[in-house]
């Protein structure tokens, strides 16, 4: 693997929670970091904070991921703007929302935590993949949850039955699913895509919204991936679900070719629609 501070590291939903503790870190650790945020007067704040506190100014990528138009052209922005890019942190989520909230649409009129969860990160790791190719040894981390469960192939966006903790956990399992999909596909490359649950119910606006009490510091989930990013013992290490530090099952259906091979045609024909 590259040393860190001469990566160039893209990291997703980068203004607060974990990604913005990883940003942080990242940049003290001389690393060149693109911050990605929805909304462009939180990333000009964190921007400005992370050069006030580490001495060090990160770049910045607005998109709103709820928009798979807006993840093509984040993509197209990333790659006409860095010829050299050796990692991706998919960290940006939607969590359950308020409990009892209703059931919400992203911009192209799907379920939204599919949409954000695994939707986004789906296309834009693939989208970028060609270029961690060509600066490999490279690494993609998917930040994912231990709150997996099952997808169903006649209701795969929760639209019978709604609640947001179901959907997440959905999304979630989804987001696993393709990882194991596109290591595969990049055995060989020295490209490692792994996903990992970084921590319980961190202390994060996500689990504050949700209506639960934290178990977890960010720090631990900052960790956690930073392990996955940095630790030389991983190289070559791919394909792979995380607990925290330590290698774990997934929900059975991660394992299931068939249930992946149904997810991944689902996936292609709703990001080329």
């Amino acid at each position: 693997m590259h040393p860190i501070d001469e990566q160039t590291v893209l990291v997703t939903g980068a203004t607060s929670g974990l990604g913005r503790a990883l940003v942080q870190r990242l940049a003290e650790a001389g690393a060149t970091v693109v911050a990605h945020g929805r909304n462009a007067s939180r990333l000009a704040r964190t921007r400005a904070e992370i050069r006030e506190v580490t001495g060090r100014t990160v770049d910045t990528i607005q998109a709103d991921l709820a928009e798979l138009a807006q993840v093509h052209r984040m993509a197209d922005e990333v790659l006409e703007r860095y010829p050299r890019l050796h990692a991706l942190v998919n960290n940006a989520g939607v969590g359950f929302g308020p409990p009892g909230g209703a059931r919400e649409l992203s911009g192209d009129g799907i379920e939204l935590r599919f949409a954000v969860n695994h939707l986004a990160s789906y296309l834009l790791a693939r989208r970028l993949a060609g270029r961690l190719v060509e600066c490999a040894p490279a690494r993609i981390v998917q930040v994912a949850s231990a709150g997996q469960l099952a997808l169903d192939r006649a209701d795969p966006f929760t639209e019978h039955h709604y609640d947001g903790v179901t959907a997440y956990r959905r999304s979630k399992l989804a987001q696993v699913m393709a990882s194991f999909e596109l290591a595969a596909d990049l055995v060989g490359t020295g490209v490692s895509v792994n996903a990992i649950h970084p921590a319980t119910f961190m202390d994060t606006a996500m689990v504050s919204e949700s209506g639960g009490s934290p178990t977890s510091t960010v720090q631990e989930g900052v960790d956690a991936v930073w392990r996955l990013l940095t630790d030389p013992e991983l190289d070559g290490v791919s394909g792979h679900y995380f607990h925290g530090t330590h290698d774990a099952p997934p929900d059975p259906q991660a394992d299931d070719p068939a249930a992946r091979a149904w997810l991944r045609r689902l996936s292609d024909s709703l990001v080329a629609r």
